[in-house]
C-alpha cells in the first residue's frame, strides 16, 4: 500500500509549529538567573537584603533616642525633600557611584536637594568587588560625590558591601580576598578624605563572605541592614551600630533607617 505524504503547504506548517515549540522549550528552561540580573549600575542599598530577606520591619519602641533618615539612588528619581524633612527625617545618604562605570544620574538634585532643606547628608558608593580593585573603586568614588568637608552637614562616604545582584554572593572571592578588597577601599578613602568611611552590610552576608571578620569594628561606624523589629546580632567588632536600615518601604520615599542617637550624634559623626 503507498504511503500518504501530506502536501508542500502542510509539511510548511508542520515545520513552523516545530519550530514555535522548539523556541518556547528554550525560552522556559533558560536558568532563571539570567532572566533576573539586572543591569550592571541598577543596584541599591538593600537589594541583597530584600532577596535574601525579604521582610519589612517596623522598630520596636524602646528609651533609646534615634534620628529617623533615608537612603536614595536613581530609583527615587527627583527627591521632594522638604515633604521627607517635614515627615520627621533629618539625615539621608544619597547613591553617588557603583564600581567605576557608574555615576547616579540624580545625585545633584538628591545630594544637593537634601542639604537645602537642612538635613544632614552623605554619599555612598555600591561595591564591585569583582570590577576593579577597592583602591580604584574608592577613587572613583571621591571624584564622583563621595568627599568629605568638615561643615557640620557632610557625612563620611559609606561603603555598601552586600549581596551581588549581578551574580555570585561573595563576588567569586574568597573570604581573605574580600577582606583585602575591603581593606583596600577603606584605606584609599581614609588617604584622600581623612575619615573612616562607614560600613553598610547585613550580618549574614558578612559572615558567610568574610567569616565574620572583626578587623573593621574599632574604626569603621556600622550601617547594619535588617528589616525586623529589632537590629538583631551584629558582625563581629561591633559592640554597637551607627545606623540601622530598618525597612526597604519607607512611608514617604527611600530605604528609612534610625540613627543609634539623637540629632547632636549624627552632627558629630558629620564633624568627625
Amino acid at each position: 500500500m503507498p504511503v500518504h505524504r501530506p502536501g508542500t503547504a502542510r509539511r510548511l506548517r508542520l515545520l513552523a509549529v516545530g519550530i514555535l515549540l522548539a523556541a518556547f522549550s528554550l525560552l522556559y528552561t533558560l536558568p532563571s538567573s539570567a532572566a533576573d540580573t539586572p543591569a550592571r549600575g541598577s543596584a541599591h542599598m538593600g537589594m541583597g537584603v530584600i532577596a535574601h530577606d525579604g521582610r519589612h520591619g517596623t522598630p520596636a519602641t524602646g528609651d533609646t533616642t534615634q534620628t529617623e533618615g533615608v537612603d536614595v539612588s536613581s530609583h527615587q528619581g527627583n527627591v521632594a525633600w522638604s515633604t521627607l524633612w517635614n515627615s520627621g527625617v533629618k539625615w539621608a545618604y544619597v547613591k553617588a557611584t557603583e564600581g567605576t562605570y557608574y555615576t547616579n544620574p540624580y545625585f545633584a538634585q538628591q545630594y544637593n536637594g537634601s542639604y537645602n532643606v537642612g538635613m544632614i547628608r552623605g554619599a555612598y558608593h555600591f561595591a564591585t568587588p569583582d570590577t576593579t580593585t577597592g583602591a580604584a573603586q574608592a577613587n572613583y568614588f571621591v571624584d564622583h560625590g563621595g568627599g568629605w568637608s568638615r561643615d557640620g552637614k557632610t557625612l563620611p562616604g559609606a561603603l555598601d558591601i552586600e549581596w551581588n545582584p549581578y551574580g555570585a554572593a561573595c563576588y567569586g572571592k574568597s573570604q581573605s580576598t574580600m577582606i583585602t578588597w575591603i581593606s583596600s577601599f577603606l584605606n584609599q578613602y581614609k588617604a584622600r578624605t581623612g575619615r573612616d568611611a562607614v560600613i553598610y552590610t547585613a550580618t549574614n552576608w558578612w559572615t558567610q563572605c568574610t567569616g565574620n571578620y572583626a578587623g573593621f569594628g574599632a574604626g569603621n561606624p556600622l550601617w547594619i541592614a535588617r528589616y525586623a523589629s529589632t537590629v538583631g546580632t551584629l558582625p563581629a567588632g561591633w559592640s554597637f551600630y551607627t545606623m540601622w536600615q530598618y525597612t526597604s518601604s519607607g512611608p514617604v520615599v527611600g530605604d528609612h533607617n534610625k540613627f543609634n542617637g539623637a540629632l547632636d550624634r549624627v552632627i558629630a559623626l558629620a564633624n568627625g
